[in-house]
């Protein structure tokens, strides 16, 4: 199995480039996406409607040894029980997912190349680097329409808490980057990450 990991900052595409990555990788082998966010630590008894005391941006709301773990028994040939994470109640649901060892393992989140122990497991490294007032506008967006934020709720968070941990964790996390990409030319960059897997 080849590990992909694809970093960037919230908003910035990363999702975008995975889902292209993937169907470009279709006639080579099965594909997964393994989220970031499906591994968030339940943060039900800390979280209000609007944001709150939470900071879903710090390396520490993720429990990375179950995704390394996790990570490294796909690796090896075996099956796991992917958690869900439900952000309507930012709880860790009883159900989880088994997902069998694809061929190309797609990790998608913006802190996975932050973790020493993770990003030894990733045999291919991506960076999609794009501009805070782009991210800032799709995050508003995708707050308000699917997690039923308000404007001013999702402002104090980005610049409280976003900002500040992508300042601190995510941006200088690309130097371990093979590859820091734009998402304005995603054909071009997922031919040219494909061919290199080759």
């Amino acid at each position: 199995m080849i590990a992909i990991g694809v970093a960037g900052g919230s908003g910035s595409g990363k999702t975008t480039l995975a889902r292209a990555l993937a169907l470009a990788l279709e006639g080579r082998g099965r594909s997964f996406i393994l989220e970031q966010d499906c591994y968030y630590r339940d943060q039900s008894a800390h979280f209000d409607r609007d944001g709150g005391r939470v900071n879903f941006d710090h390396p520490d709301a993720i429990e990375w040894g179950l995704l390394t773990l996790h990570l490294q028994q796909l690796k090896a040939g075996r099956s796991v029980d992917r958690p869900i994470y439900d952000f309507s109640t930012h709880k860790r649901q009883r159900e989880t997912v088994v997902v069998t060892p694809p061929d190309y393992l797609i990790l998608d989140g913006i802190l996975v190349l932050v973790p020493n122990e993770l990003r030894r497991e990733l045999d291919c490294k991506i960076f999609v680097d794009t501009g805070e007032d782009i991210r800032f506008r799709r995050r508003l967006e995708r707050d308000i329409r699917e997690r039923g934020r308000t404007v001013e709720g999702v402002r104090a968070q980005f610049f409280g808490q976003v900002k500040p941990m992508h300042d601190l964790y995510v941006e200088p996390s690309r130097q371990y980057a093979d590859y820091v990409v734009s998402e304005a030319d995603i054909a071009k960059n997922v031919r040219r990450i494909v061919e290199s897997l080759s």
